[in-house]
């Protein structure tokens, strides 16, 4: 979970290369994005993972290439994230360095993109936030847009860390992407990256034009907290009465404040997200445990009615699992049409992992899928 002052400190060795996560900054608001040379759609068939050791007791499900990714993620000598304070949290070995790292020992290369991506800053209240614009190479402007929030636990991670899932959207859907940067605590507590997330929702609506995207048809998603921000984008257009998505896709989201639950339980000691990780973002990102209760951080507690069509993707070796299929329930008690699709042997953070993870293609394509329905594609 690296610092915006460390990705530019690599930068200085790293922009000469195509890798898949991470991107080189310039100062100007609107500028290229370094190109990323790894097509999300195409995975690894050539190279067969084999994990060095037997299943993990927390995960005996766990399918083998998504095995190999946790044991070089626990490679990279990063320190538990709870024992951390925020700053030292943000420099720590993520999964998606894992997945670079598996590729490069495997010497599994990368395909061409086929999106290219544009940084550029958008105002927000009280000042600025950054965004990354993905535009497929092909296909006739206008192009659909989704609004694409990352995970970290409103706490840690930023659009680079989370590249895979965003630029995965981007090519299986052939629509533009803007994935939001947003505040995070504990310099910024709740409800500052939702108040943002819908800021930089209502700057697509008003300018998507403007990078060749179609305002009428707009659609959000996000992964873990970005999962939570995304629902609270519907339900803060709803209030307001302005456009609403055409559809939410969210992955594996916060939406519940129960960490007693069956998936808590059950992964308590799971890898890369643990209960004690869980803890230490609701410390770090709210001011008391009991805004945990409130209905834009407990989705399954807000009134959910009007949402959009929605997809719920969930990963079995997950805390959060529990939650995600309650709030599948929950959308359908209010009448929301709802797909709950939960993929076995993977973890939390499985859904940027393409390359290497069979079930996170499988799930990409999926959302796709859905998401070109809901654009007429």
């Amino acid at each position: 979970m690296k610092t915006r002052m460390s990705i530019l400190a690599k930068s200085v060795l790293m922009c000469s290369l195509t890798v898949m996560m991470f991107s080189c900054k310039k100062e100007k608001s609107d500028t290229p994005e370094e190109k990323m040379n790894d097509s999300i759609v195409s995975e690894n068939k050539e190279v067969k993972l084999e994990p060095a050791d037997p299943a993990p007791e927390w995960g005996k499900s766990i399918k083998p290439e998504m095995q190999v990714v946790i044991e070089k993620l626990g490679s990279l000598g990063g320190k538990p994230i709870e024992t951390l304070d925020a700053k030292e949290a943000r420099m720590q070995p993520t999964p998606t360095d894992a997945v670079m790292a598996v590729m490069k020992e495997h010497n599994m290369a990368m395909p061409t993109a086929l999106c290219d991506t544009i940084g550029k800053q958008i105002p927000v209240n009280g000042g600025t936030t950054h965004v990354r614009i993905y535009t497929p190479k092909e296909g006739k402007a206008p192009f659909p847009v989704i609004v694409y929030y990352h995970g970290g636990g409103f706490v840690i991670a930023d659009v680079n860390t989370y590249n895979g899932g965003a630029q995965g959207l981007c090519e299986q859907t052939r629509a533009i992407v803007v994935s939001v940067e947003y505040p995070k605590g504990p310099e910024k507590k709740f409800p500052a990256a939702h108040n943002v997330a819908f800021d930089a929702y209502q700057w697509v609506l008003k300018n998507a034009a403007s990078f060749n995207g179609d305002p009428a048809k707009i659609a959000v998603a996000g992964e873990s907290a970005g999962g939570n921000l995304a629902a609270n984008v519907s339900m803060m257009a709803r209030d307001k009465k302005i456009q609403m998505p055409l559809y939410a896709v969210l992955v594996y989201p916060v939406a519940n404040n129960d960490m007693a639950n069956e998936s808590y339980t059950k992964y308590a000691m799971a890898k890369p997200l643990n209960k004690a990780m869980m803890g230490w973002f609701v410390k770090n990102y709210l001011a008391n445990e009991a805004q945990g209760a409130d209905p834009r951080i407990s989705l399954v507690k807000a009134n959910l009615k009007g949402f959009p069509k929605t997809l719920i993707i969930g990963a079995e070796i997950d805390p959060l699992a529990t939650e995600g299929k309650l709030l599948a329930d929950k959308l359908k008690d209010a009448d929301i049409d709802v797909t709950y699709e939960l993929y076995n042997g993977v973890t939390h953070e499985f859904f940027g992992m393409a390359t290497v993870v069979p079930q996170a293609k499988d799930a990409q394509a999926l959302a796709a899928k859905k998401l070109k329905e809901a654009f007429g594609l």
